[in-house]
Formats: structure tokens, C-alpha cells, sequence
């Protein structure tokens, strides 16, 4: 109980912090934290892309998205309903203006469309994570609906070789200590501007 308190209080915490950054901060952070993504390895040698699409209080990843399509990779992005999320195939950067907004005002596939699951074909190499909030040594304190740890516990029982699990933050949202379960999942890497 305690944790879950401390979980809801720093997110909170955070998105208050957050709503203070102007835009044109955003802009610059999302820029630094872009040209560090892209020159590690293991974002050049992923094939298989899984990217989530971004809000207003999270490092923009439009310019990511086109980065992918022009390196020729395949996209990931995810398609939410209930209490599951999926990585469904995204084709184009006009696939991705075409899609429809959620009511928590992010773009995602409709339900409907049929569309390639990255969990049945193949899996993923890079698994680029959202995030409330990050500690320097990966841990991750998500948005509350727990998919992406779900999500995590299921590609690794599937995947032979676990993906690269890389986190784009801003440095508002790297924290001391980030209150953590047994079924919480640590990312790889938290990319910052700083």
C-alpha cells in the first residue's frame, strides 16, 4: 500500500514539475535527447522498432518516427484496449498522421485495423519506453495502468534475446529513488538531454 501511495504521490509530483517546462525548452531537450538516440548502436542496428507516440508532457517522438521510417526499419507502436497493450505495425509517416486520437489524446491504430502484431511475428529488437519518471540506474515509474510491464513480461517469455529497453526523458523526470515492485521492469538506458 505504502508503495503504491508513493507511486501516485511522485507521479503527481512530476507532472506538476512537468507543466512548468515551456516549450521551447521541450523543443531543445527533445533535440539533445534525438541526436544521443540516434547514434547509439543499439538504435542503428534494431530492425524491429517499437516506438511510443507521444504526448505534450513527453520528449516528442515525431522526429524519432521519421528517423525510422528513413532508415528502413520496421515500426512498433502501441495499440491499447483494456487491459492490454499491443505493437502493432505502422507503415509511413502518412499512416501515422491518419491515425485517430484516444481519449487520453494519443494517436493509436483504431481497434479495427488489422494490422501486424510484433508479438507474433518476430518481436522486437529496440523497445523505445514512456515514462512518469526514471532513476540513473533504470528504474521507471510508468503512467499506472502497468501495460508496459505486462507488455515486457510477455516479449521476454517469447523472445530468445530480450529487446533493448531505452528510455527518453526529460531531466525533470530523473529522481534519487523511484518506488518499485517485483513486477516492475528497469529500462536499459534513460536517455536525457543532460
Amino acid at each position: 500500500m505504502a508503495i503504491i501511495l508513493a507511486k501516485k504521490n511522485l507521479r503527481e509530483s512530476i507532472k506538476n514539475i512537468l507543466k512548468t517546462i515551456d516549450k521551447q525548452e521541450k523543443i531543445i531537450q527533445g533535440e539533445k535527447v534525438f541526436q544521443k538516440l540516434t547514434s547509439l548502436p543499439q538504435y542503428n542496428e534494431g530492425k524491429r522498432v517499437s516506438l511510443f507516440l507521444s504526448t505534450d508532457d513527453e520528449i516528442d517522438t515525431k522526429q524519432i518516427l521519421k528517423d525510422l521510417f528513413e532508415k528502413q526499419k520496421e515500426v512498433f507502436v502501441p495499440r491499447y484496449g483494456g487491459s492490454k497493450m499491443q505493437m502493432v505495425k505502422l507503415h509511413s509517416m502518412s499512416d501515422y498522421e491518419k491515425l485517430p486520437l484516444t481519449s487520453w489524446n494519443i494517436k493509436q491504430p483504431h481497434k479495427n485495423d488489422i494490422r501486424e502484431d510484433a508479438l507474433e511475428t518476430g518481436g522486437l529488437d529496440l523497445i523505445i519506453i514512456p515514462g512518469v519518471a526514471f532513476s540513473r540506474e533504470g528504474k521507471r515509474l510508468g503512467h499506472g495502468g502497468g501495460y508496459y510491464d505486462v507488455y515486457l513480461r510477455n516479449i521476454t517469455k517469447i523472445q530468445e534475446r530480450k529487446p533493448h529497453l531505452i528510455a527518453v526523458a526529460f531531466n525533470e523526470q530523473i529522481c534519487e529513488e523511484i518506488p518499485t515492485n517485483e513486477t516492475d521492469y528497469n529500462v536499459d538506458l534513460v536517455l536525457t538531454a543532460n
